[in-house]
């Protein structure tokens, strides 16, 4: 192992940073990935990239994780080990500080085996530089906290879930969680299979004992139940939709419940939208993938989902509501006519030309109240045809959730492939925003096709592009990271030569 020796992260910056950094040579292992580490408030706090040593023994293998800071100095590594079931990790940092590694690609083999259970994330204190598995906690039927250092195989728990159904005719199901605000939240409900119900909301301290309790779905069945979807929480109050269900009819509710106490503060119908658009305001998909698709300010939360009509895709609606005076207001914007006037042959659900339509790819919740949706046209796979993308749209809107403006950025079609957007990144205190995405165009002198990187700023509501090549050469491979305000990261790689290479470029703007 090559030691790198522990920094504070605010030291390293004061003095000097360096702009390039060859990975192969901070470690002895394989690089198997890198990614962006950013702090509770979507800052940038610096990378984590993963090196794998191998196995140690017929049930073990070693990692080594080295942490760079936004200036890409290396500032803590260190080697652990872990089951064989995961073959890499994903890092972010939680509300201590912490830096977690989460189990993020699993070795599917592996996990036939009769040992296997689900392998546990690891904590790096960055102060301390250490390492170590991640401590869990299991609230019992009998009200008694577990503490779990090795969960239960796979086939041991699903033993004993089929005794516990056998047994009680349902599964106790509960999940704890540290939260910043001091304790713990634990949620719990039955499970009957089709149908949940004893559903319960419990605040411990930090002692583990419980300060309240807020029960309800007491008695739910099939046709006759409530759900509560958790929305934010803070010192004061914890904001959630409650949703009541009987038969078919829908209602919705913003409840508001005290931290303190657990009491109700607010309990306010939700109305203006159709259920089914209110029902999946906080879930937008993308190629599958679960979007983010809020944001929590100082003052209020707002949403950004699907307009539904008659059950249909519509359009988008934003859910925003005040967390003082506990106000929803519920906007929508409809492809027509709302946008039908700024994308030529847009139809009623969101279809253009030639058999695309606009997959959404990215929101932005700007702080004065703006909100950014940013598309693409997409084709699905036919029968005889390969999935296709085209240009990028962006939607921009004012404050009062209407369009102001629509931005076509054209992109030649690319074929079996859907990752041409890459990401985003906040400016000047979530006022303005970036983003970033390739292009693989045709050099107008040479007529060969190379890729170019489009970075993309929307500052005081105006846009402005600027156009890098990072067309692949001589075998290498660039990839395009998110960086520090003002800089993007590009990473060249090539196997072959065991070439590893990070650097950060300033951006113009």
């Amino acid at each position: 192992m090559k030691k790198i020796y522990l920094l504070l992260f605010g030291l390293t910056q004061t003095f000097a940073y360096s702009q390039t950094r060859d990975l192969a040579t901070l470690a002895s292992g394989q690089n198997i990935g890198m990614n962006a580490l950013f702090d509770t408030k979507d800052n940038l706090y610096g990378y984590v990239s993963m090196y794998s040593l191998g196995k140690t023994d017929k049930k073990s293998q070693k990692f080594e994780y080295v942490i760079l800071d936004k200036n890409l100095n290396p500032v803590a590594n260190k080697e652990f080990e872990a089951g064989l079931l995961v073959s890499n990790y994903y890092g972010y940092v939680d509300f201590k500080g912490q830096i977690i590694l989460r189990p993020s690609d699993f070795n599917y083999l592996q996990a036939f085996s009769k040992e296997a259970a689900m392998p546990v994330s690891m904590v790096i204190n960055p102060k301390t530089n250490s390492v170590a598995p991640k401590v869990y906690y299991d609230y019992l039927e009998n009200g008694t906290f577990v503490e779990i250092n090795q969960p239960k195989s796979f086939k041991e728990e699903r033993k004993e879930n089929r005794a516990e159904k056998k047994d009680k005719g349902y599964n106790y199901i509960s999940s704890v969680a540290e939260i910043k605000e001091g304790g713990f939240i634990a949620v719990e409900y039955n499970d009957y299979g089709r149908y949940v119900n004893k559903n319960s909301l419990i605040k411990f301290d930090d002692n583990k004992k419980e300060i309240w309790r807020y029960s309800y779905n007491t008695n739910g069945d099939k046709k006759v139940f409530s759900e509560l979807t958790i929305l934010d929480k803070d010192q004061n109050s914890l904001y959630g939709i409650l949703k009541k269900v009987d038969d078919d009819n829908k209602t919705f509710n913003l409840l508001v419940i005290d931290m303190k106490t657990g009491k109700e503060i607010s309990n306010k119908p939700i109305s203006g939208l159709s259920p089914e658009t209110i029902d999946y305001i906080d879930d937008l998909y993308s190629s599958g993938r679960k979007m983010a698709n809020d944001k929590v300010f100082d003052d209020r939360v707002v949403l950004l989902g699907r307009n539904y009509i008659s059950k249909k895709d519509k359009g988008f609606a934003r859910l925003m509501f005040d967390k003082k005076n506990y106000n929803v207001d519920l906007k929508e914007i409809n492809y027509k006519p709302d946008l039908s006037n700024h994308i030529p042959k847009l139809s009623a659900d969101g279809g253009v030309e030639n058999g695309y339509f606009l997959q959404t790819k990215d929101v932005f919740f700007l702080s004065d109240g703006s909100v950014g949706i940013l598309s693409e046209k997409f084709k699905p796979e036919g029968n005889y045809s390969a999935p296709k993308t085209t240009d990028l749209v962006y939607i921009n809107t004012d404050k009062d959730f209407k369009v102001k403006d629509v931005q076509v950025f054209e992109k030649e079609k690319t074929r079996w492939a859907n990752n041409d957007y890459l990401f985003s990144q906040y400016l000047n205190d979530s006022r303005d925003v970036v983003f970033f995405y390739r292009d693989y165009q045709k050099d107008q002198v040479t007529k060969d096709k190379k890729w170019n990187l489009f970075i993309n700023t929307v500052i005081n509501g105006k846009f402005k592009q600027e156009v890098i090549p990072i067309s692949e050469k001589d075998n290498y491979i660039v990839t395009p990271y998110v960086a520090k305000e003002g800089y993007i990261l590009l990473r060249e790689l090539n196997e072959k030569e065991k070439f590893n290479q990070v650097r950060l470029e300033r951006l113009n703007y």
